[in-house]
């Protein structure tokens, strides 16, 4: 499976970044096999407007299967929603210690977005 993390550096010990849409990284790791690969959200985290929208069109472009993060809001989470990708709320820690909780079961897949739009 493969999912991607919201980072606030470029590296597996990095923190969670609590925002998806402005998150400065996403961190897609496959979760069989240990393999990962960053990718960086400048173009988002600085855009005027849309942010969440954006980062869930790059999220869905890189075919993961789940997000990680800390919250998410109405329109991306919707969007992410609709290409069939879970969505993990809630999660703190390095992204390393998010990917072993996903892999152990303990995140919970969001029922809907955790927070109201332009968060």
């Amino acid at each position: 499976m493969k999912v991607a993390v919201t980072s606030q550096g470029n590296e597996m010990t990095s923190e969670i970044d609590p925002r998806f849409g402005r998150a400065s990284y996403f961190i897609v790791v496959d979760t069989d096999s240990g393999e990962h690969r960053v990718v960086d959200n400048t173009e988002n985290l600085n855009a005027s407007q849309g942010a969440g929208v954006q980062a869930a069109q790059t999220v869905a472009r890189l075919k993961v299967d789940a997000v990680i993060t800390g919250h998410c809001g109405p329109r991306a989470f919707g969007l992410l929603s609709s290409a069939g990708i879970k969505v993990y709320v809630g999660v703190q820690g390095t992204v390393e210690e998010a990917v072993t909780k996903f892999h152990a079961g303990q995140c919970v897949e969001a029922e809907g977005p955790s927070v109201e739009g332009h968060w």
